[in-house]
């Protein structure tokens, strides 16, 4: 039996009654690019590390994810869409999104299916944690996060200042990390308080798996030392 034709999609509006919304900066989500003479690069990150497993950047104090960008997209992250240009709900800027997994090394995508960072759709199952993490690229371009020189998001912007790429938009990327997966970040706090509530190991995967797939998002993983700080913090 043949499937019925579909029917012409009209191309994705903003929805009505909704402005794009703007950062503290007061900047529209995607209006704003650094100019190329305010971008510079430096080598990329060597894969050095503190004694507690935190990655460290010289030129960014406090900045500490301790994963990176090739842990997280091995482990399962976004529904395997990522690095789609199609992939996922569509944006209000456009329905596709300027991103290329070809800009990174290959190393990071090596023996990684495809399906875990080209998918078309979003897939929960590809996830490290199983479920379903994070709003999509519409919530991302209407909250004001967004910007034309990383339109995909933190991650990307992640990626490319992993690789040694210096932008005057790093301190607010940094800043957001701090507030998520920092040592006062909102989801890293949450997580530690289900675990302690729950009477269970910080590393059990059952406790808070939707925290534990968004902090992963921002390349960070609760370890044994983290979650020690934060339960002897009092």
């Amino acid at each position: 039996m043949k499937r019925p034709a579909a029917r012409p999609r009209a191309p994705p509006t903003r929805p009505a009654g909704k402005k794009v919304a703007r950062d503290t900066a007061g900047t529209k989500a995607g209006s704003k690019n650094a100019s190329p003479d305010s971008i510079t690069q430096v080598r990329p990150h060597s894969g050095k590390r503190d004694s507690a497993g935190r990655l460290i950047f010289p030129d960014a104090p406090g900045f500490e994810p301790n994963l990176t960008p090739a842990q997280c997209i091995q482990a399962g992250i976004f529904g395997g869409c990522y690095f789609n240009p199609r992939g996922g709900k569509p944006g209000i800027l456009g329905r596709e999104v300027k991103i290329d997994h070809k800009e990174f090394p290959h190393s990071w995508f090596k023996n990684v299916p495809e399906k875990f960072f080209l998918s078309r759709r979003y897939c929960a199952s590809t996830n490290k944690y199983g479920v379903k993490s994070g709003q999509d690229q519409a919530a991302w371009e209407l909250a004001g996060w967004m910007r034309e020189q990383d339109p995909r998001g933190w991650f990307q912007w992640y990626c490319r200042f992993y690789q040694g790429r210096r932008s005057p938009d790093d301190a607010r990327q940094i800043q957001r990390w701090k507030a998520c997966a920092g040592f006062l970040g909102r989801w890293r706090n949450q997580l530690c308080s289900r675990i302690n509530g729950s009477g269970r190991a910080f590393d059990d995967a059952g406790v808070a798996p939707v925290i534990r797939q968004t902090l992963l998002h921002w390349a960070y993983e609760l370890t044994e030392y983290d979650w020690e700080l934060w339960f002897t913090r009092g």
